[in-house]
């Protein structure tokens, strides 16, 4: 069993809307689709399964936003891993515009939801800045910023002034403004979702952990820790970083890295007017990126990778308060209130996943950082699939699970790596 929710770490617990009721399961029933996993993919899913008329159930293990969804750093950034032209060398014309088309229209189903509902989410959409640290990822920028033009977003290169001005910070050479990001409250996000799921049709219960999914006569019964089950014609397995074993050696596609993150109390008039003055968020072109912003509040928020295990103390976010006295001089003395974790599902190639196992079963993994945007657009499309049982609407093809090779020992790996770039990637 998953530890409870950490409602006093966390800064989105402490400053979320109230969660939407519901109820663990209780009592064993039965449905058209269960959706297990209540984050943005598994909520968008339902969402847009109830909007075509179906009456979804979703499975919660803990509460809504208990994972990556309620712990991220709330930053809505389009596109995925790869830049457009990439997508087109490794994927062909045809599908790798259609992967770049999908990429960068995921912001777009963030803002689109929350204004067709209404959702009492606070929410900028000033746009995404990424700062180059080096002449090489001023290149980088360059080149990403020229191609996302030719397709017609609203981008541009910012040189080093401009760059230093809009972050608040002189450690960048150059960067690119992406305006179609923007930032939301992920814990007030994700309950929206659900409450918008739940108006629209959706059954949804917390507490209810899947235990074992399997499959009889062409149904599915998914069983949870209470004894009782769901049964169901289809399945959609949406757990990405606390994936564990519901379906053989998925957890070993995936390297579930925790993403660490800390705030300082709301910054003074004086300081706010010197940091991200016009609201942007940023994240940068180091191997082992940082991410910063302020939320809604005022407080400045600074994220990157940490130890793989759970925390064990404050000592675990030391370097985030060393990155901000270094990059932001002018907070070096802004106390910390809050600090807090939260798990990515990386995959190996750095795109996101969708498995057809066995008939009826639909999973997607690997949300790579950029989950609010990407599992929110992810989860409309994994309906239209189940609506329409066309494989053209979904954004990546169905592919066969593939574990890690030597899975075991990627974590031993990419903690060294991780300790190589804190000491080497951008002297910080």
């Amino acid at each position: 069993m998953a530890k409870p929710f950490p409602l006093e770490p966390s800064l989105w617990a402490a400053t979320a809307t109230a969660a939407p009721q519901t109820t663990p399961l209780d009592a064993s029933t039965s449905t058209e689709i269960v959706v297990i996993g209540g984050g943005y993919a598994g909520l968008s899913t339902a969402l847009h399964l109830a909007e075509r008329g179906f009456k979804p159930i979703v499975l919660e293990a803990q509460e809504i936003g208990f994972g990556g969804s309620g712990r991220n750093g709330g930053q809505v950034i389009p596109g995925l891993k790869y830049d457009p032209d990439e997508l087109v060398a490794k994927f062909g014309r045809e599908q790798g515009e259609r992967l770049a088309a999908f990429g960068g229209g995921t912001a777009n189903a963030v803002f689109g939801l929350i204004d067709k509902y209404a959702m009492d989410v606070p929410y900028v959409r000033s746009g995404w800045i990424q700062g180059a640290h080096t002449p090489e990822g001023k290149d980088q920028v360059q080149r990403r910023a020229e191609q996302w033009r030719k397709r017609g977003a609203s981008v541009r290169v910012l040189d080093k002034s401009e760059t230093g001005y809009l972050l608040g910070s002189e450690r960048y050479v150059g960067g690119w403004l992406d305006k179609r990001g923007g930032g939301v409250q992920p814990l007030s996000y994700a309950r929206g979702l659900a409450r918008a799921a739940q108006k629209a049709g959706a059954i949804i219960h917390t507490r209810s952990p899947a235990t074992a999914l399997t499959q009889t006569k062409g149904r599915w019964t998914v069983e949870t820790a209470s004894g009782a089950t769901v049964t169901a014609d289809r399945v959609v397995l949406c757990t990405n970083g606390y994936t564990k074993g519901l379906w053989p050696r998925l957890h070993e596609t995936i390297i579930p890295a925790n993403s660490f993150q800390i705030a300082t109390r709301p910054l003074s008039d004086n300081l706010r007017r010197s940091i991200l003055p016009e609201g942007h968020v940023s994240s940068d072109t180091r191997k082992l990126l940082l991410y910063f912003r302020l939320d809604h509040m005022g407080r400045l928020l600074m994220g990157g990778r940490g130890p793989f295990r759970e925390p064990k103390g404050a000592e675990d976010w030391a370097h985030l308060e060393r990155i901000i006295g270094k990059m932001f001089p002018q907070a070096k003395d802004v106390p910390v209130e809050y600090r807090w974790c939260g798990r990515v599902a990386i995959t190996r190639d750095f795109m996101p996943h969708l498995h057809e196992p066995a008939p009826g079963l639909l999973i997607d993994i690997g949300c790579q950082g950029r989950g609010v945007g990407l599992q929110t657009a992810m989860g409309r499309a994994m309906a239209d699939y189940i609506a329409t049982g066309d494989a053209e609407v979904l954004p990546v093809p169905l592919s066969p699970i593939k574990p890690l090779p030597f899975h075991a020992l990627h974590k031993l790996y990419v903690s060294a790596v991780i300790a190589w770039y804190r000491l080497n990637d951008g002297g910080l």
